[in-house]
């Protein structure tokens, strides 16, 4: 019998240059998904709080019978990140450009892979995604053919980086996170870590959500035994992968690899086909962004979830949500 959640395998570059200025040697988390497959590859990127394992929606779906690689982007703590490499950049300079840039390398160099069908990505994995339309879906052949972008956006905006300030700050206001020393004392900051996940809990899913009731669905008795879920659920992971990571997010700007800095040129000139789904109530990735963005694609294509669950609809919380998702997704890659 195939084990539940196999062990993932890790790419080592030695001498990685990052767009910060620091060279050194990183590891990529990746596993990779019906090998032999002559349709194609498909790559999947993990988004904020997700691992490699917890990716995988759409795998015995849409995506089955395709060769598909799911990538940890830099900083969650499979690839490397601050709670596995002593020597990560404790200045937060890491960008998406750096994961896109390893990815390739693993994709190319390790794995052989000549050309992507599609890349995938939810939340901070559709900002990847974005990177890679931008950065290799360009060209009369370019490497990447489509990118699928869910609940995400091209540039981070301000109202997003400011809801991500709140569970960062109260992260980083713990007495227990000892200004980011917290290793250093032998201690794991779980104050601060249940703090970042009540502030970051109302933002998941929508007003209507709530008023509705629906973290039942998700097993909970009461709000409040919902809200120690999603607490929990913060407690297992490190401090610095989660501020490293938000600060990263906070930077989105496909401008800053395509465009001469302007976001809308830059997705002007993409030639791969991009599937846009935002979720109509997402309070921090707006529908009306994922609209927006469409129309300075070429080949964009706009398709909401019509879904009270928010942001979370995007991640597979809902069954109807996903199975909408999956349906869109192979409808999407059966086109040419």
């Amino acid at each position: 019998m195939a084990e539940p959640n196999p062990p993932h395998s890790l790419y080592t570059i030695p001498d990685f240059q990052f767009a910060g200025g620091v060279r050194k040697k990183i590891n990529i988390a990746y596993r990779s998904i019906n090998p032999t497959s002559t349709k194609g590859t498909v790559l999947i990127l993990t988004c904020y709080g997700g691992h490699i394992n917890t990716t995988l929606t759409f795998t015995t779906g849409a995506l089955k019978d395709y060769h598909v690689v799911v990538v940890a982007m830099i900083g969650n703590g499979e690839s490397s990140s601050p709670s596995n490499d002593p020597d990560f950049p404790k200045d937060y300079s890491l960008r998406y450009e750096d994961c896109i840039n390893a990815q390739y390398a693993l994709l190319t160099r390790h794995l052989g892979v000549e050309r992507l069908e599609t890349v995938v990505g939810f939340s901070m994995g559709g900002q990847q995604a974005y990177y890679w339309a931008v950065m290799h879906g360009v060209g009369a052949t370019p490497f990447v053919k489509r990118a699928v972008v869910i609940c995400s956006s091209a540039k981070t905006s301000g109202h997003n980086y400011a809801f991500l300030e709140g569970p960062v700050s109260a992260l980083r206001a713990s007495g227990d996170y000892y200004g980011g020393r917290y290793r250093e004392n032998g201690v794991k900051p779980l104050g601060g870590l249940r703090a970042f996940g009540r502030a970051y809990a109302a933002w998941l899913t929508s007003a209507e959500w709530f008023r509705l009731e629906l973290w039942r669905v998700l097993g909970a008795g009461s709000l409040h035994e919902w809200l120690e879920m999603e607490v929990r659920s913060s407690e297992e992971w490190d401090a610095e992968d989660l501020i490293v990571l938000a600060r990263m997010w906070q930077k989105g700007d496909v401008g800053a690899v395509g465009g001469g800095g302007d976001w809308k040129a830059a997705l002007g000139k993409v030639e791969a086909k991009v599937l846009v789904m935002p979720c109509v109530s997402d309070q921090y990735f707006l529908a009306a962004e994922g609209e927006r963005e469409v129309e300075c694609l070429k080949n964009g294509r706009y398709e909401p979830i019509a879904s009270v669950w928010g942001h979370m609809a995007g991640g597979g919380a809902c069954e109807e949500d996903t199975r909408f998702m999956d349906e869109r997704i192979g409808r999407f890659l059966s086109e040419e």
